[in-house]
């Protein structure tokens, strides 16, 4: 079982993105997504830290260290794009106006319960929520983007969080290296299975039941989805 890489794991959720609309990438891995955003989806990338229509990270050579995003990474800015001050930006989060946010996650449990902040480092760092807590509230729906289990083995999909929580049923799809699993009232539905992998695979790696979607699509090893 090779579970999907970051990028394939970007290109994924990139490509099912709704058209037109207004998304926000949190801070970490959800930052690749900007590289697979089909120009054509007419997609807006928010950055919590003044940025409107992001664009993909630039070429070696052609970084602007005055032009990051929130993960402090270089990026671009497409045609059309603005920057205003954290206060905006965060106004835009609290008010409404993002259609999706992608988060990073620890723990995701069955009722969509996300536990993504830092509780600190050994090297030091103290805890910190972050942005997150204003875009789990604000924004009109979080998708996570995570490993399916932890560097130990432990299942990230849980039947019930045991780290601290962000916010609670908030989460309404779950985009993971082997799966992606919608949160639905009747509970966690697989719409879309690594090629490979099946239901019974998935499970045991999982921490809250399973069961499969009228039709379940197929995830190709670079990200690509596919449906029967």
């Amino acid at each position: 079982m090779n579970p999907l890489g970051r990028k394939a794991l970007a290109r994924l959720v990139g490509s099912q993105l709704p058209r037109d609309s207004f998304v926000n990438l949190g801070i970490g891995a959800p930052t690749q997504i900007a590289d697979f955003v089909p120009p054509a989806a007419g997609v807006i990338l928010h950055s919590e830290n003044g940025l409107l229509n992001m664009g993909p990270a630039p070429l070696p050579g052609h970084e602007d260290w005055d032009l990051i995003s929130a993960s402090k990474s270089p990026v671009t800015l497409a045609p059309g794009g603005a920057f205003f001050d954290s206060s905006l930006a965060f106004a835009m989060m609290r008010g409404g106006h993002i259609d999706v946010a992608v988060l990073g996650a620890f723990q995701v449990s069955q009722r969509g319960d996300l536990a993504n902040w830092s509780t600190g480092l050994d090297d030091g760092e103290p805890p910190g929520i972050g942005g997150a807590i204003d875009l789990a509230v604000g924004a009109r729906s979080i998708w996570v983007m995570m490993d399916h289990v932890a560097r130990d083995g432990a299942a990230r999909v849980v039947a019930e969080c045991t780290l601290p929580l962000t916010a609670t049923r908030v989460v309404k799809r779950i985009f993971t290296s082997l799966a992606v699993i919608e949160v639905t009232a009747e509970g966690l539905e697989v719409s879309a299975l690594l090629d490979g992998i099946g239901l019974d695979q998935l499970q045991a790696c999982t921490g809250a039941p399973l069961r499969t979607a009228a039709r379940v699509g197929s995830i190709a090893a670079d990200g690509g989805l596919h449906w029967p």
